[in-house]
C-alpha cells in the first residue's frame, strides 16, 4: 500500500509526505520523536498499522523536519512547535486540504494538541495517544520522569545509537521478535544521526504545553495504556480532564508504540471516533497462493556457526526473502522459524519469487526449500487462518534441497505462464484429508 513520497516546502525546508488510502475522512498522521515515512512500510507490525489506518482514511504520512526523508537542519536551528505546525499546514496545502483529522503519538501529541488549538477550522478531529503535557517533572506534574531519569535516556541514545535504543521499554512484548528488533535499530539509523537524535530528544523534555489544553474546541479522543512503560498513564488522563469535553479511554497493555500490543482495540477506538463504526473482525475469505519457505540443515548448520552467527545469517536471509516478496508483490504474514509465510494475489507470481528466493539465498552458502498451494484462507484481524496454509506447509515439507514444490491447484491455474513442472507422484500429506498430486518446478 506504501505511496510514492513526495514533498512539500515549508519555508526553505522540504518535507517528506505520502498519501495512502481512498476513505472520506482526511487523517494526518503525527510521528513521535522520530520517523522515516519509507521504512515504516518494511516490517509487517507497523505495516498493518498504517494499512488499517488507511483503510478508512485518506491517511497523509510526514517526517518531521530534520528527520527522515525530510530536509536536514543544524543542530542549533532544531524546529520549534510552531515551526512543525508550519510543516503539518505545508502538506496539507501541497495536498489541497482544508480541513483533516489529527492524530498524534508521543512526542506528537504536544504539537498535535497546539495545532488543534491554533488552527481549528483545520482540525475536524484529534486523537491523542501515549501523550504528555509536559516531558520533565514538576510539583504540580509528578508523574513526569525526573531529570536525572531523562538524563538515563540521553546517555542511552549516546551510548547505544544503531541498536535496539530503549525498546525494552517502549515496547517490551517485542523484545522476542528479532525481526522486529533489527527493524527498529534500522528505522532509527534512518530516521535520525546519533547527534541529531539526542538533540532532538533534549528539545522534546523541554516542551510543556499544559496553558493550552484549555482552548482545544474540536472533538478529541485521549488513549493511553495503562502499563505503559515509557509514559506514565497518569499524564494522559490529566491531558484529557484539562481538555473540554474530551473522551478518555484507557486500555490495557505494557507497550507504549502504537503498532505494538494490542493494536486492533487501539484502532478500534480510532475508528469509531473518527467514523462512528467500529471495525467489526468478520472473517475476509480469499483465494490467494501460500508459500512456505525453510532452510534446509539449519540444525546442523547453526551448530557449525554458533547462535550469533548462525542469528545474523538467519537475519540477513530474511532480508533476501523480504527483498524478493516486495519486487514480486506479495504479502509477508509472519516468519515461521527459519522460514516465512507470504501470500500472492496471482500464482504464477508467488512460483516466480519462490524460485527467486531459492537462487538468491544461495550467496549465503544456505539452500532453502519451498512449497506453494492456491486456495481459501480467512483474514481474522491481522492473522490469516484456513486449511489451504496447512496444506502449503505440508506441499513444503515434501520439498528437497533448492526445490519449489507445487500442489496440482498451482499447477493447473498457471498454465500456459511458461514455467515448467515435473510430476513428483500422489502423496498423503499429515493431516490433510486425500491424497494429492504434487509437482516440482524445473524452469521458472
Amino acid at each position: 500500500m506504501m505511496s510514492e513520497t513526495k514533498y512539500a516546502l515549508s519555508g526553505d525546508v522540504n518535507i517528506a509526505y505520502q498519501v495512502v488510502g481512498e476513505g472520506s475522512l482526511e487523517l494526518v498522521y503525527v510521528p513521535g520523536w522520530v520517523s522515516n515515512v519509507e521504512l515504516a512500510w518494511e516490517d509487517p507490525a507497523p505495516r498493518r498499522f498504517l494499512e488499517r489506518l488507511a483503510s478508512f482514511s485518506r491517511l497523509i504520512l510526514f517526517d518531521k523536519r530534520g528527520t527522515g526523508l525530510s530536509d536536514p537542519v543544524a543542530e542549533d536551528q532544531l524546529p520549534t512547535l510552531e515551526q512543525r505546525m508550519d510543516d503539518v499546514r505545508a502538506v496539507m496545502d501541497a495536498i489541497g486540504l482544508p480541513r483533516a483529522a489529527v492524530f498524534g503519538w508521543s512526542e506528537g501529541v504536544p504539537m498535535s494538541a497546539l495545532f488543534a488549538a491554533t488552527y481549528p477550522e483545520r482540525t475536524s478531529a484529534l486523537v491523542l495517544y501515549g501523550g504528555y503535557a509536559r516531558r520533565i517533572r514538576s510539583e504540580d506534574y509528578p508523574w513526569a520522569p525526573t531529570r536525572e531519569e531523562r538524563q538515563k535516556f540521553f546517555d542511552a541514545i549516546s551510548q547505544g545509537w544503531g541498536g535496539v535504543v530503549d525498546l525494552d521499554t517502549l515496547a517490551p512484548s517485542a523484545m522476542q521478535d528479532e525481526r522486529f528488533k533489527q527493524w527498529w535499530a534500522t528505522y532509527l539509523r534512518r530516521s535520525a544521526s546519533p547527534k541529531r537524535a539526542l538533540a532532538l530528544a533534549r528539545m522534546n523534555s523541554e516542551v510543556d504545553i499544559r496553558s493550552i489544553l484549555p482552548a482545544i474546541r474540536v472533538p478529541t479522543l485521549v488513549l493511553h495504556r495503562t502499563g505503559d512503560q515509557d509514559m506514565d498513564v497518569r499524564g494522559s488522563r490529566w491531558v484529557a480532564g484539562q481538555i473540554p469535553n474530551a473522551k478518555y479511554v484507557e486500555l490495557d497493555g505494557v507497550d507504549h508504540l502504537p503498532f505494538v500490543g494490542n493494536v486492533d482495540t487501539l484502532l478500534d477506538e480510532i475508528q469509531e471516533f473518527l467514523t462512528g463504526t467500529r471495525h467489526t473482525d468478520i472473517p475476509d475469505r480469499v483465494l490467494g497462493t501460500l508459500l512456505f519457505t525453510d532452510i534446509v540443515g539449519s540444525t546442523e548448520r547453526a551448530a557449525a556457526l554458533g547462535n550469533q552467527r548462525w542469528a545474523d545469517l538467519v537475519q540477513t536471509h530474511f532480508k533476501i526473502l523480504r527483498r524478493e516478496l516486495e519486487r514480486f508483490r506479495g504479502i509477508e504474514i509472519h516468519t515461521t522459524g527459519d522460514g516465512i509465510l507470504a501470500t500472492f494475489d496471482g500464482p504464477a507470481r508467488a512460483v516466480r519469487c519462490g524460485c527467486a528466493m531459492r537462487d538468491a539465498v544461495r550467496q549465503l552458502g544456505i539452500e532453502i526449500r519451498v512449497g506453494l498451494h492456491t486456495g481459501e484462507y480467512e483474514w481474522i484481524g491481522q492473522e490469516i487462518a484456513g486449511v489451504a496454509i496447512h496444506i502449503a506447509a505440508r506441499v513444503m515439507s515434501k520439498a528437497g534441497s533448492s526445490e519449489v514444490w507445487v500442489s496440482s491447484t498451482v499447477k493447473d491455474l498457471i498454465a500456459g505462464s511458461g514455467i515448467e513442472f515435473q510430476e513428483c507422484g500422489i502423496h498423503s500429506l499429515k493431516g490433510v484429508p486425500g491424497e494429492w498430486h504434487l509437482y516440482q518446478v524445473n524452469k521458472c
